[in-house]
């Protein structure tokens, strides 16, 4: 892998994203993708699949009436798995729905993703969604690899601005992703109702004791829930922890 090599990732029709394969210093790679910082971070985990239809249009109108207006009133910078699945195939849609500019950064394990035009070697990689605008791809060839990279990032981008990462569904790595956050001393906001890791962590929160995994996280001061049917609630509270 060349470190910090920037390069143009093509997307039919007529829209291509800027992209840096990285194992080396962060703050040189965001350099090579113009991406301006410091600025307010907003980083999305959780499902990439595993959500039934009630949930994910649940979380179709979270993200397009509580999350994008804050997004996009901010000048914040998303951070995501940046795969064409689950909640990062919803924001990059979304995005592209509301006509928003902020920049949308997939952060991927070069051997989990296939670029376009290219062939997966085994026919498991996934392909990368096609309405962010930015790619940071970083070594590993497992799903989860990218957990710390994913976080490192945020928090280079940061650089001391307002973060929080949001937590919609999602599967073991999801797990990871918190962890990895609330490590940072980065607020985490859990949206209870989507499903799997964000419900078992809410469940945990509200004093269920039955999930060791959940409770390792559920009770960090960093953390809070709110529910997916309050989104009034969602809007507030990430305008709160984007600006504090």
């Amino acid at each position: 892998m060349v470190p910090d090599a920037p390069f143009m990732v093509p997307f039919a029709p007529g829209h291509a994203a800027r992209a840096v394969r990285v194992d080396g210093d962060l703050r040189v790679a965001l350099a090579t993708l113009g991406l301006p910082h410091p600025r307010p971070v907003f980083v999305l985990v959780g499902g990439a699949s595993g959500m039934d239809d009630a949930a994910s249009d649940a979380i179709r109108h979270v993200l397009a009436d509580a999350v994008l207006p804050v997004l996009a009133d901010n000048d914040v910078a998303v951070v995501d798995g940046g795969t064409d699945a689950g909640v990062m195939r919803m924001i990059g849609r979304a995005r592209a729905a509301h006509g928003a500019d902020f920049p949308l950064v997939g952060v991927a394990a070069e051997g989990t993703v296939v670029l376009p035009g290219q062939v997966s070697d085994g026919g498991e990689g996934a392909p990368l969604e096609r309405h962010h605008s930015h790619f940071i791809l970083v070594p590993g060839d497992k799903w989860g690899d990218e957990s710390p990279w994913l976080a490192r990032t945020a928090t280079a981008i940061a650089e001391g601005a307002p973060s929080v990462t949001v937590l919609i569904n999602g599967g073991q790595i999801s797990f990871q992703d918190v962890a990895h956050s609330l490590a940072d001393r980065r607020p985490v906001l859990v949206i209870d109702g989507t499903g799997r890791t964000a419900d078992r962590i809410a469940a945990a929160r509200r004093g269920d004791r039955g999930d060791e995994q959940a409770l390792a996280v559920a009770h960090s001061p960093h953390l809070s829930v709110v529910r997916v049917t309050d989104p009034l609630g969602i809007r507030t509270r990430l305008q709160a922890l984007l600006t504090c």
